[in-house]
């Protein structure tokens, strides 16, 4: 598996990806990945070690000027078959390392019914700050609302 930035040409099979990983909620669409990259947001791709597979996705936004950044992980994908293999693991490192390059603490959302994703968030220094309920529609789930301070390159390591 390689990481490298999200291409335009990826955007379609994004949006097949959230159509079987949300189905009972809003799902992504094309329209919505091509939003996000125009707005100059950061986004990775997961591929196969071949490239040409895309394996995930994961998307993070950083708002604020010079030492007053914030970051906000917009969404992390995996295809249902190539899940627990650690790719979501390496896009959200990957997300995190370009958070520490600005300085900037790290917020997102996820399903509290997502014990998984919830699991993941924590091991890598995230905490519950509150739950949003009826965040995700039409389905109504509840969802936390998570942050990691503010990190620089070389320091607070996480543990594998």
């Amino acid at each position: 598996m390689k990481l490298d930035q999200l291409r335009r040409g990826d955007v379609r099979k994004c949006a097949e990806i959230e159509e079987i990983l949300f189905p009972g909620d809003d799902p992504w669409s094309a329209r919505a990945f091509h939003s996000e990259l125009d707005q100059g947001h950061y986004y990775l791709a997961a591929r196969s070690d071949d490239g040409t597979e895309l394996l995930g996705y994961a998307g993070l936004a950083v708002v604020g000027r010079r030492g007053e950044y914030e970051a906000s992980v917009h969404t992390i994908g995996v295809v249902p078959e190539a899940q627990g293999q650690g790719i979501g693991k390496a896009l959200l490192r990957a997300l995190l390392e370009r958070a520490d390059e600005l300085t900037a603490p790290v917020f997102l959302e996820v399903r509290t019914d997502n014990a998984t994703a919830v699991g993941l968030y924590e091991r890598h220094g995230f905490q519950k700050l509150g739950v949003r309920k009826r965040y995700y529609q039409p389905s109504g789930a509840d969802a936390y609302t998570m942050a990691r301070p503010a990190r620089t390159p070389a320091r607070d390591e996480v543990a594998g």
